[in-house]
């Protein structure tokens, strides 16, 4: 089953600005965002933060659905994603040296991001972005109104070993491999989608086949398999914010959006890290909802979104 084509995800905003936002050291993050005219009082500030590989091209359809809701949205891709450059020795492998980096980013990002546009101040992140947006609040780097994790990397999906002796076992690998090694084989052309990667991600062919458009339109979107570094450095973030105690300090508000037949990332941590935040609910789908849940078919994506939206208008409401 696929969606109906709409315009809107193949092309940027007239009313959008692509721009860079410079981080303490020097690098340039890329970033999108999609404002309100002057004189126009916003619903408030909503900060989307994408997954591995990802870039925010894939959820134009969901950002402009916000926008046009009255949130001021903004979209960044990370650091050695997507728009914003390499970390490793190629031109498509995702590196990072540790996720820490990320967090640094995300923290000085939202610092400045907050001046400029008013509250409530949410933050939605997928996956890599949904983990990464969930230590920064474990750490008290970031304190938004409001959070939605949409499949959120807390844990790998299917049988896994101790931590510990995973945590061991990628660091041993990156040493022995090298960090910038990509930990994985996709296709024999660097930067290709294996055919069966579909099967992963969702049910709506047509969404799907927007990325391979993005790809096609911004080469430089193309992001092939993660490095050993981005491995380790996954492996050992996932560890540390399973830590109860550190869940059990999270005080903001939070909606987890997961689905059970999740191939990529484990929703048993994800229904696990809801029963330790104080002020959390999770909305779980089935198997006919794969992990890219915001680029799912119409009838998993709509309530999705509703869900969503009954979460902000209770968690965050808009500013009086």
């Amino acid at each position: 089953m696929t969606s109906s084509p709409d315009p809107v995800r193949r092309q940027i905003p007239a009313h959008a600005r692509e721009t860079r936002w410079t981080a303490p050291d020097g690098f340039r993050v890329r970033r999108i965002d999609l404002d309100h005219g002057a004189g126009t009082a916003p619903r408030g500030s909503l900060l989307f933060l994408p997954g591995r590989g990802d870039s925010y091209e894939k959820y134009l359809e969901t950002l402009t659905r916000w926008h046009r809701a009255g949130w001021r949205v903004t979209a960044v891709d990370w650091r050695g994603q997507a728009g914003s450059g390499r970390l490793g020795d190629d031109g498509v492998s995702g590196h990072v040296d540790h996720f820490g980096l990320w967090v640094d980013d995300l923290a000085d990002f939202w610092t400045q991001w907050m001046e400029q546009g008013g509250g409530p101040r949410v933050v939605v992140g997928h996956s890599m972005g949904g983990h990464l947006a969930l230590r920064a609040m474990a750490e008290g780097r970031i304190a938004p109104d409001a959070a939605v994790l949409v499949a959120p990397m807390l844990g790998l999906a299917g049988k896994q070993m101790p931590a510990v002796i995973t945590d061991a076992a990628a660091r041993a690998m990156r040493w022995v491999r090298g960090a910038t090694t990509p930990a994985w084989r996709w296709s024999e052309k660097p930067g290709e989608l294996p055919q069966d990667r579909i099967d992963l991600l969702t049910h709506d062919e047509s969404r799907y086949a927007d990325e391979v458009w993005w790809r096609s339109e911004r080469p430089e979107l193309a992001m092939g398999p993660g490095s050993w570094g981005w491995v380790a450095g996954a492996v050992g973030s996932m560890r540390w914010l399973a830590r109860e105690a550190v869940l059990r300090r999270v005080a903001v508000p939070i909606m987890f959006v997961a689905t059970g037949a999740d191939r990529l990332v484990s929703a048993d941590a994800i229904r696990r890290a809801n029963r330790l935040i104080l002020d959390s609910r999770l909305v779980e789908f089935g198997p006919d909802c794969a992990h890219e849940i915001l680029r799912e078919t119409d009838a998993i994506r709509d309530r999705a979104l509703l869900a969503i939206d009954d979460f902000l208008d209770e968690a965050a409401p808009p500013a009086s």
